[in-house]
């Protein structure tokens, strides 16, 4: 017996679809994601890769869009830096986008792999950071001792 108009009985279960799908392709917007964050009330840009995303906002470790060639120029220098890591609350937020080449434009993370020679992934990871970091000190101290 056919269902009757308005019954949904007959239609497929396309959540399982849906997770199916989900579990053979990587989700695009995971920790590890290199993005930008478009945000309002003040309205900024933000390069970063994404620490956590959840109900309640986007944390990110990475810099204003403003500042990214400094930050370039930093790495590239061997100078110490330290990414910002934020938390913007999901009403600041926009738009979150891949940050993906667009056409011939390479994308923000090709032009920091560009001019610095490392991975925007591995730079910006929090555990990196800080053997960055403790490695920039050694070798500066190591330089100023051999001057000295």
């Amino acid at each position: 017996m056919p269902a009757p108009p308005g019954d949904n009985l007959k239609v497929e279960n396309r959540s399982s679809i849906v997770n199916s799908f989900a579990a053979d392709k990587r989700e695009p917007f995971a920790p590890g994601a290199i993005v930008i964050a478009t945000l309002s009330n003040p309205r900024e840009k933000f390069w970063g890769m994404i620490l956590a995303l959840a109900t309640e906002g986007l944390s990110l470790s990475g810099a204003e869009l403003a500042s990214f060639e400094d930050l370039a120029v930093m790495v590239r220098d061997g100078e110490p830096f330290t990414p910002a890591v934020v938390f913007f609350p999901m009403h600041r937020l926009e738009r979150v986008e891949l940050d993906l080449p667009d056409g011939s434009l390479p994308s923000l993370s090709q032009r920091f792999l560009a001019k610095t020679g490392l991975e925007p992934s591995a730079t910006l990871a929090p555990s990196s950071r800080e053997q960055h970091n403790g490695s920039d000190e050694d070798s500066s101290s190591h330089a100023s001792k051999e001057r000295a």
